[in-house]
């Protein structure tokens, strides 16, 4: 499955928090569940912050330019996460700080080279670059989300808490592993030990996938039923005609057509996920 967006877009969603200070690493090698060594000059990673229990808190990018790390999120949960790094940082030497009004990420295919602070994504190729672009030279810059949303969701990938639920969600039913979002060869981190025992233990039970909609767009929530009517998930974020479903694995058929709302939906399992 292949798609593309080949202009830069401001997401409008997503801010940007920095952190300084030579303690900077150790702090978020503690914590995150993908391994900050494998920052590197045109690389970022994508990891994820959760509960001692293993359910998904927050999901972000981080890149490091300047001796500085660039910590891409949801701007409007950029407040409690800063709050929960200040808890984790205790006397730690780094400085951790919001730079929204400075800068804003951009995405797109191609970008690599027009902008200084731009990296791939590493969850799919085909979601191109991400960036971090000042705040003036992104403002003239087309402000429509709508093509890099249409790309995410036919590729099948789900955007932090539009998709996972906040204190809930196990993140491998969310596929950070397929998205290269979880190191299960580093050290301890919080949650480590429930993910772990997810990964090398125990068959996934549900799993967040993508969807065609045929109809009106359901909204964040809406029960997806099969013919018997018996609830098999629910929708979570989407646009136009396509959308990520949640769904118990035991009760999903690819290729049936199931109810949502006023709306029928379709299943799909994604080319990067092999074993469902």
């Amino acid at each position: 499955m292949t798609a593309s967006h080949p202009v830069p877009v401001p997401l409008n969603n997503r801010t940007i928090l920095t952190l300084c200070g030579p303690d900077r690493k150790r702090l978020l090698q503690g914590i995150i569940t993908n391994n900050v060594d494998k920052i590197a000059p045109g690389q970022m990673i994508y990891a994820a912050l959760l509960t001692p229990q293993g359910k998904y808190l927050f999901d972000f990018f981080l890149s490091e330019f300047d001796e500085v790390l660039f910590l891409d999120c949801e701007a409007d949960r950029a407040t409690d996460l800063l709050r929960r790094l200040m808890m984790y940082k205790l006397r730690a030497d780094v400085e951790i700080k919001d730079v929204s009004a400075l800068y804003r990420i951009v995405a797109g295919q191609g970008i690599g080279d027009a902008f200084d602070k731009a990296c791939p994504d590493p969850r799919h190729a085909g979601l191109g670059f991400r960036a971090i672009v000042p705040q003036e030279e992104a403002a003239e810059l087309p402000d429509d989300i709508s093509a890099y949303d249409t790309t995410r969701l036919r590729l099948g990938i789900p955007d932090g808490a539009r998709d996972f639920d906040v204190d809930k969600t196990l993140i491998l039913e969310g596929n950070m592993e397929e998205l290269h979002g979880v190191d299960f060869n580093k050290g301890c981190y919080v949650g480590q030990e429930v993910t772990a025992r997810m990964k090398h233990r125990t068959s996934l039970k549900k799993r967040l996938l993508p969807v065609t909609v045929n109809g009106p767009l359901p909204a964040r929530g809406s029960e997806i039923c099969n013919s018997a009517g018996k609830k098999v998930g629910d929708i979570r974020s989407g646009f136009a005609d396509r959308a990520i479903g949640y769904f118990r694995l035991a009760d999903l058929t690819f290729g049936d057509i199931y109810t949502c709302g006023d709306a029928t939906v379709t299943p799909e399992q994604p080319d990067w996920i092999k074993d469902i």
